[in-house]
């Protein structure tokens, strides 16, 4: 299956690029979905409501989805609230009925990703596209499954459920009943909703599509933009510049902006050289329903909004997906040469003055502007110490020399 999430800068269009693309997928035989968490700008651009529910027929081949994260949060707040209903019994707590319950914030992004995997899973999509929300909260959310289950594991060991079978006994000996059973339980169902909501966004189908206008400082955002998806491991598939003007305009003042958006074009396109950059004219309004999305589809833009179903570089030789998508962060042994070991972290658009880098423990943190990942060592670099790292090339190398207290001594 093919997911493209859809992103970039509030206000770029990435919401109609995103339903053009769905569209496109449809047109070309795919059984396609749109999903999305706006309320009314995806139901102007598709010229339809959408229901909460269930996806809503579009067209032949599509169908949408909004997502409602005011009932997602219900929903499992309730159910974790009946889950817990003795130890709030035991504390005097007043339960929460439903018509008093609102979202919190962050409700939005546990409940598009749930949405996301449920669909992923249920086998009735070749391609789900993605509106997602702007290009920096879409980083961090595609970031969110792996930081929670990092919180997950230190505050909740696995480990520490062996000690189960002396629960009876403390709950005897502190005279209350022993919560600590039920934590643990929560804790495994949130790891294996985690789980495969993180198995989405590593699958080799799934990939990121930035839609930008051209402007003076569109390829600076988007070079801070890409140093974050290349930091948390995600693969950018395509630039979409949108509502470009015509040239060789009579107009002065039309040529002009003409002129200007031509440069930024080539900016963008200088700044991604090994990601395609696709153009999309500006239709002089701003599509509404089927039809006017079609004109995108037809039109010069045609190739812009595609799936992207070509190779995504993680094929058998039958076609087939093969497996998870490599790790980028890799391990270079240069210890016969120059006595270490090389973690070689890409990094395209990063820029020094923004890097920060820390070591704490098995972990190492990496900070790139204001996007920041933290990672377990690979068990080789555990035994070595930081010795150094640069910026070359788009690609942040940690030098690591073996410890020598740790290190294996050879006879």
């Amino acid at each position: 299956m093919r997911t493209v999430l859809v992103t970039g800068p509030g206000g770029a269009g990435r919401t109609t690029l995103a339903a053009a693309t769905a569209l496109a997928a449809a047109r070309k035989g795919a059984r396609a979905l749109l999903l999305t968490t706006e309320s009314s700008a995806p139901e102007t651009v598709l010229g339809t409501s959408l229901g909460a529910e269930a996806p809503t027929p579009i067209a032949p081949g599509l169908h949408a989805r909004r997502i409602d994260p005011g009932d997602r949060f219900r929903q499992e707040f309730l159910a974790f609230q009946e889950r817990a209903g003795a130890a709030l019994d035991l504390l005097g707590a007043a339960p929460l009925d439903e018509d008093e319950l609102t979202e919190l914030p962050g409700s939005e992004d546990f409940a598009l990703l749930q949405a996301l995997r449920a669909e992923h899973t249920s086998d009735a999509w070749d391609t789900v596209v993605v509106d997602m929300p702007s290009a920096a909260e879409t980083i961090r959310l595609l970031a969110l499954p792996n930081q929670v289950r990092r919180y997950l594991r230190r505050l909740l060991p696995p480990e520490r459920q062996a000690a189960r079978a002396l629960r009876p006994v403390l709950a005897q000996l502190a005279g209350v009943p022993m919560p600590a059973q039920k934590l643990y339980e929560a804790a495994q169902r949130w790891e294996t909703e985690l789980s495969a909501v993180q198995r989405v966004i590593d699958d080799p189908g799934t990939s990121v599509r930035l839609v930008t206008e051209a402007g003076p400082v569109a390829a600076a955002n988007l070079r801070a933009i890409r140093a974050g998806l290349a930091l948390h491991g995600r693969r950018t598939d395509g630039v979409v510049v949108n509502r470009l003007l015509p040239t060789g305009s009579a107009d002065p003042f039309l040529a002009a902006l003409s002129g200007s958006q031509q440069t930024a074009l080539k900016a963008l396109r200088e700044e991604f050289p090994d990601v395609p950059v696709h153009e999309v004219p500006h239709l002089g309004r701003d599509p509404q329903g089927v039809d006017e999305l079609d004109a995108l589809i037809d039109g010069p833009a045609g190739g812009t909004v595609d799936t992207g179903t070509g190779d995504t570089g993680d094929h058998d030789r039958n076609g087939e997906t093969a497996g998870p998508r490599p790790d980028p962060w890799t391990v270079e042994d240069r210890l016969a040469a120059d006595g270490l070991l090389v973690w070689r972290v890409p990094l395209p658009g990063a820029e020094r003055r923004g890097l920060g880098l820390v070591r704490r423990g098995d972990e190492i943190v990496v900070t790139v502007g204001r996007f920041r990942r933290i990672r377990t060592l690979p068990s080789v670099l555990r035994r070595c110490t930081v010795s150094g790292a640069g910026l070359r090339d788009g690609v942040l190398e940690i030098r690591f020399s073996p410890d020598p207290d740790l290190w294996p001594k050879s006879d």
